[in-house]
């Protein structure tokens, strides 16, 4: 969801605004998600890096993320939406936690959209925290060295309950990924609108779907339409 202080900037006003209406848009993703009968939703709210920002700005992402939860919970809920957040929690805040816990346990038995918040999250550091988890299991001889497979270690990632994804979306024109689900995107199409992330619409996110339903995902091998004996 790149592009919030961007935008704010464009407009002489401070970033922590842009944030704010950034969430706006978040409001509007989810819901349009649902109403499309979208299965996973991902959302990379706050990355490890982040903590590098201005200690304001930091504190007004932590704010959003504590707002989200209670302005929005009781309509996920009834919704049916259930939530998950991946990423580490020893940097949050104990009340940041409980909120994060009650948002996930509430939601727990949800059977519509599955919405994710990748916070305080970042694709190097899930799979150190992976491999540290799968060197434990080695150690405690529930698992051994040549019982490691992609499938096995994929057990150990944050997203081990979830499908890898079929489409990221990056906002904003930036064409990098930023180190968001290296692991679980090897094969994920991508799309790059230049649109910043206050100004993502559902008829944007319906483009970006269009075009990914006209693509072709071969995962290294031969399309049976074109292979030849």
């Amino acid at each position: 969801m790149d592009g919030n202080g961007r935008w704010a900037s464009r407009r002489g006003l401070p970033r922590t605004l842009g944030h704010r209406k950034g969430v706006e848009t978040v409001r509007r993703i989810v819901r349009h998600a649902g109403e499309r009968g979208i299965a996973y939703l991902t959302l990379f709210a706050f990355s490890r890096e982040n903590w590098n920002r201005p200690q304001a700005e930091v504190s007004e992402l932590m704010n959003l993320l504590r707002h989200f939860i209670r302005a929005d919970l009781d309509e996920l809920v009834a919704n049916n939406v259930r939530i998950s957040v991946i990423g580490g929690r020893a940097d949050l805040s104990d009340d940041l936690i409980e909120m994060i816990d009650q948002a996930e346990g509430r939601t727990r038995d949800n059977t519509g959209l599955n919405l994710i918040l990748a916070f305080n999250y970042g694709g190097r550091d899930e799979l150190v925290r992976a491999a540290r988890r799968a060197a434990e299991a080695v150690a405690r001889g529930e698992l051994s060295p040549d019982g490691l497979t992609e499938e096995t270690f994929a057990c150990f990632l944050d997203t081990a309950k979830f499908p890898d994804p079929d489409l990221v979306i990056r906002t904003s024109g930036e064409l990098r990924i930023s180190n968001f689900l290296l692991w679980q995107s090897a094969y994920a199409e991508y799309a790059f609108p230049s649109t910043l992330w206050p100004d993502f619409d559902a008829a944007q996110f319906d483009e970006a779907l269009a075009d990914y339903a006209t693509r072709q995902r071969r995962f290294g091998a031969v399309p049976v339409s074109i292979a030849k004996p």
